[in-house]
């Protein structure tokens, strides 16, 4: 029987190594700083490197701006206090850009994860051709950038959070947009660059925005220990994500995670995506305001007249929110049978619907959930923080490239 052999990369050389550690002492300083104080001493410890070694990476992280230090810190032992050491809070960063149904939202995080600047605009995306819409994202990006540069950031890439099938830079489908064969990162990147001449053409990435709205509450979310959770957001649809110990999955072609059409009944009403009876068509904003009896709100206004409707113990409001969970929850159980993950988290409206929405959804993944590792009140379907939309998780992934490889992000010699 021959053996499989896996095609071995190229051997590792100084300048490779030296690549790799700088990244790792990047992101032990990171890392270091969010429980204190950061010091060559810890960071040494953290990665395994020699002191004189972390010395040297410190000094060309902080020669580049991606470090800075300030005061003396002591830790109690004999030997000369250390020098407090903090990712910098100007230079690289990540620009982060949600187009969804009816809104557009753009942040810029930097290098700490922290968001700086954030700029939000209430629109309806649904009428407007793609290019319109993408050009729209554009020019409140382009204002964005110069929020950021008024702090001193320079963010070194953008990434699109879409709704939908989203792959190779271009939207597939999206069934709420009416958008299909899109060329997203194509459209923005030039709507962008078109606003901003003479300045650097800014990198374009793109992902699902339940996917990155995942990695926002995986990285910046109180989900403690938690490295395996499915993740649902609630908007006109209803999106979903996988993370299984600590990394997205995406699937064989990227489009894993789209609960929102998993059918609840083949005789329900028709979808956009052209099935009938998907979750969505149940446990979506229109489907719950429409249930409601509050559909001529609509939008963001009518999310919020519904809790207010929900906490008033307006019948017709409590009972569509409920029907919502128990359709989330038998959906939910199949996945969490399949797949086993740690926890539930539901995000987007479904934050503020939980004290209606989560004991139905909870009652049926009690009931459904085969390996009986979910009783009631159990706590494994939780809200999603604050943190975790997509805007953030989208703008958080250019600001891992940077720290997979600070050397590539530092600002050119003169510049």
């Amino acid at each position: 029987m021959k053996s499989i052999l896996t095609p071995l990369g190229p051997k590792a050389d100084k300048d490779t190594v030296r690549r790799h550690n700088l990244s790792l002492v990047l992101r032990a300083v990171r890392d270091e700083g969010e429980r204190g104080e950061a010091t060559r001493a810890a960071v040494a410890a953290r990665v395994g490197l020699t002191r004189a070694a972390v010395s040297s990476l410190v000094e060309q992280l902080l020669d580049s701006g991606f470090l800075t230090e300030s005061g003396k810190t002591f830790s109690g032992q004999a030997g000369r206090p250390g020098t407090a050491l903090k990712v910098a809070r100007t230079g690289p960063a990540g620009l982060g850009v949600e187009i969804n149904i009816d809104y557009v939202s753009v942040c810029v995080v930097d290098l700490a994860g922290t968001g700086r600047v954030r700029q939000t605009e209430h629109l309806d995306n649904r009428g407007a051709p793609a290019e319109e819409a993408l050009a729209r994202a554009a020019r409140l990006a382009a204002r964005t950038l110069e929020s950021a540069s008024e702090q001193e950031l320079r963010p070194v890439g953008a990434a699109l959070a879409l709704p939908g099938l989203v792959s190779g830079g271009s939207v597939r489908q999206a069934p709420n947009l009416g958008w299909n064969e899109v060329p997203a990162q194509e459209l923005f990147a030039g709507a962008l660059a078109a606003l901003r001449p003479g300045d650097p053409v800014l990198p374009v990435a793109s992902e699902n925005e339940a996917n990155l709205a995942a990695l926002a509450e995986l990285w910046f979310g109180g989900l403690g220990d938690v490295r395996s959770f499915l993740y649902l957001t609630g908007e006109i649809g209803v999106g979903g994500a996988l993370v299984l110990n600590g990394e997205l999955l995406r699937g064989a072609h990227g489009f894993a995670g789209e609960i929102g059409h998993v059918v609840v009944d083949p005789a329900g009403p028709e979808c956009r995506c052209g099935s009938r009876g998907c979750l969505e068509q149940y446990a979506g904003q229109t489907a719950l305001l429409r249930a409601a009896g509050i559909e001529e709100v609509g939008g963001a206004s009518g999310v919020l007249e519904l809790e207010r409707r929900a906490g008033a113990r307006d019948r017709r409001a409590v009972a569509a929110i409920g029907e919502a969970g128990r359709m989330l929850g038998r959906v939910l159980s199949g996945a969490v049978n399949l797949v086993d993950p740690d926890a539930v988290v539901l995000g987007g409206i479904y934050r503020g619907l939980m004290p209606w929405l989560a004991p139905p959804a909870d009652a049926e993944l009690t009931g459904r959930v085969v390996s009986g590792l979910w009783p009631p009140g159990s706590g494994r379907l939780r809200a999603s923080s604050v943190a975790g939309d997509a805007a953030r998780g989208a703008a958080a992934l250019v600001v891992q490239d940077v720290l997979d490889d600070p050397v590539a992000y530092a600002e050119p010699s003169g510049g």
